[in-house]
């Protein structure tokens, strides 16, 4: 059995296990490891599963640690510095929201990975998405520690519902858009230094923006729905919205990772064949 699904499918064990020692004891106690576990388990998952596919040796298991939790942390700081003294409510906030935390995970990506001597694509794609998944895996903590307060109390219900669904969301989420950034950085970078290209900035600016949908699509859909007075419409256009964007993330990675593949095998494309 590979390596990530038997780290998945034990982590996932041991977070339902605690889920029902949580819940029949009522120990609170055990609620870090309950919001460890299931906010950071799909995210680590996925690192371990992307890792295998690396192109560079460069991209060794410590750098991948550091970029998923150094590069993680200093996201969610960054992010959270700037959005306090930058954003303010108004229709905009949101797109607000996506540049800051893309520019903050970039920013750390190309800090934690300035010294590589290669610079491929796909390992690119690789490194942006630990970064991406390191501070989903944060972030979701947060919110999960954050839904456990309600104003009936404490509710270790609403703490699991949260942590469910940003496990089942994690992978279409900040993951797959610095994976996208991570993948266009390397590959604009020709020399040790990474380069800023129109490329880059014009990636930036459009998973700033499937971001900044996919975190209002809830509002854009109760407008929709408030409009057509039809209130059936707010869960289809909930998650038909998540999906459309899902579905552009997934279709653009594509892009970008089938253009990584031409950069690494290019080179064997040039060497003459003997006759």
């Amino acid at each position: 059995m590979k390596l990530w699904l038997r780290v998945f499918l034990t982590g996932f064990a041991l977070w339902l296990l605690t889920v029902v020692v949580t819940f029949a004891t009522g120990n609170p106690n055990l609620i870090p490891t309950l919001v460890l576990l299931g906010s950071f388990l799909v995210p680590v998952t996925f690192v371990l599963w992307a890792f295998t596919r690396r192109h560079s040796s460069e991209v060794t298991s410590e750098l991948l640690f550091s970029t998923f939790v150094t590069g993680g942390v200093l996201g969610v700081l960054a992010a959270s510095l700037l959005e306090t003294y930058l954003l303010h409510p108004n229709p905009l906030f949101f797109l607000g929201v996506g540049l800051i935390e893309e520019a903050a995970k970039l920013a750390a990506l190309a800090f934690l990975c300035r010294r590589l001597q290669h610079k491929f694509a796909i390992d690119g794609i690789i490194l942006g998405a630990s970064v991406g998944f390191g501070f989903a895996a944060f972030e979701s903590a947060g919110y999960a520690f954050t839904a456990l307060f309600t104003q009936q109390g404490l509710s270790l219900m609403t703490l699991v519902e949260t942590e469910l669904l940003r496990g089942v969301l994690a992978p279409v989420g900040h993951g797959l858009w610095t994976a996208i950034v991570g993948g266009v950085l390397f590959s604009a970078s020709g020399s040790r230094h990474f380069a800023l290209t129109w490329r880059l900035l014009g990636t930036y600016l459009g998973v700033a923006v499937l971001h900044a949908f996919w975190d209002g699509w809830q509002s854009i859909a109760q407008v929709i729905t408030d409009i057509a007075r039809d209130p059936h419409l707010f869960t289809l256009l909930s998650w038909g919205g998540l999906v459309g964007v899902s579905l552009v993330g997934i279709a653009w990675l594509l892009v970008v990772r089938r253009q990584a593949d031409r950069e690494v095998y290019a080179p064997l494309w040039r060497i003459p064949v003997a006759r």
